[in-house]
């Protein structure tokens, strides 16, 4: 990735990661990029830096514009390691540098992470860093999505180096909102939101509120693209995401051993469908649960199947559930279902572990012996239909 100048003397010199396809179980089908910005100054300040083994690369682009050496000061905004794991080897090419850091748990994760030797200084929400005729202000932003998180604002060039939110795993040559495919990136915001920050709605708000209050022309993000033309679309998609509000629709998830189930999660969709009910099938042989997670961050209705194996769900079931159970959906409408041969102990183990987190069950687990005829899967599409209706 070339360096890219993103206001007059603030310079993107980040790291593309094409190849990446899993970030802590999210599938990240599109790649990621890992964005760090050089803003030359009286005071040369590095806003974050990259993933450890893109630390070269971000070094090499650093030195197209100034030797590290001479950098003043590297802001940390957030401490995870996609983030700050490059620190150790910018901090040994900037042997004079101080790292910015939230007070007071950014100081604890970095030196958690990497001593005590380096240099820290650390800043609270709404203080201010002068660096020459720009000043840096801090604005925190804790459990977006770790306690340490905070964004970075520069009055002067009205651009807000956002951290995570905004973001996206998308890998392009390109960095700015204006030169790729829209649909693509707001498709991979909304990935984001929804298996990274999904759990944090109320964090999310507070920060739009601050964020709504900034007189920006940037918004320069630590993944994806950066926002310039689009910021007002990007903050109403967030406003949308945060909002906890569903549409009517469905998901229907399911796994299946020989058949049985998946004739009924058909017959749950047919059932959703006489509703009026847009539904998707996710079979979850063939389907990512991040990817389940992102069509139901705004879904109304959540179904899951699965039939009893060793008198348990499938274990593959029993993963969506406990993903899903961690990003934490609001007030979502669920079913459960499944067939089984003689225990059948999965259906109510998939309806216990829906309503444990809070979902309203729509009716009593719907369980199958065996193979259902046509008849027993009528029936299942009038049950979903009536209770839809």
């Amino acid at each position: 990735m070339n360096v890219v100048e993103v206001k007059k003397d603030i310079y993107s010199v980040g790291a593309v990661d094409w190849n990446v396809r899993s970030f802590h179980g999210y599938s990240t089908n599109s790649g990621a990029t890992y964005n760090a910005y050089l803003i030359m100054d009286e005071k040369i300040t590095l806003i974050d830096t990259v993933k450890a083994p893109f630390a070269k690369e971000l070094l090499d682009r650093i030195r197209e514009i100034v030797e590290p050496e001479k950098i003043d000061y590297i802001i940390s905004n957030h401490v995870e390691m996609d983030h700050s794991g490059a620190l150790p080897q910018v901090v040994k090419a900037a042997p004079n540098a101080t790292v910015i850091t939230s007070d007071p748990n950014g100081m604890k994760g970095l030196s958690a992470h990497y001593g005590k030797e380096i240099k820290y200084q650390t800043v609270k929400a709404g203080d201010t860093l002068e660096i020459g005729k720009r000043t840096l202000t801090f604005v925190a932003t804790p459990m977006l999505h770790w306690p340490d998180n905070m964004v970075t604002y520069c009055p002067e060039d009205k651009i807000l180096f956002s951290n995570d939110a905004f973001g996206q795993h998308y890998a392009s040559n390109m960095r700015f909102d204006t030169q790729v495919n829209l649909d693509d990136v707001y498709r991979e915001a909304k990935k984001y939101y929804a298996n990274i920050l999904m759990p944090y709605g109320a964090q999310a708000r507070k920060a739009l509120e601050i964020v709504k209050g900034l007189d920006m022309e940037v918004i320069a993000p630590s993944h994806g693209v950066i926002w310039t033309e689009h910021i007002g679309d990007i903050l109403e998609k967030y406003e949308e995401f945060a909002g906890g509000g569903t549409k009517k629709k469905a998901c229907i998830v399911y796994d299946s051993m020989w058949h049985s189930t998946e004739k009924m999660a058909f017959a749950v969709v047919e059932g959703f469908s006489k509703a009026g009910v847009g539904a998707h099938l996710y079979d979850l042989k063939d389907n990512h649960i991040s990817d389940i997670m992102t069509d139901l961050l705004d879904a109304e209705y959540i179904a899951v199947g699965s039939p009893t194996l060793n008198s348990q769900m499938m274990p593959t079931v029993a993963g969506f559930l406990c993903y899903m159970k961690g990003l934490a959906p609001k007030k979502r409408k669920a079913i459960a279902f499944g067939s089984y041969g003689w225990g059948g102990q999965s259906i109510k183990q998939v309806y216990e572990a829906l309503e444990g987190m809070g979902c309203q069950m729509l009716l009593d687990p719907i369980r199958q012996m065996y193979i259902p005829t046509d008849e027993d899967l009528k029936q299942v599409e009038e049950t979903i239909t009536s209770i839809i209706e």
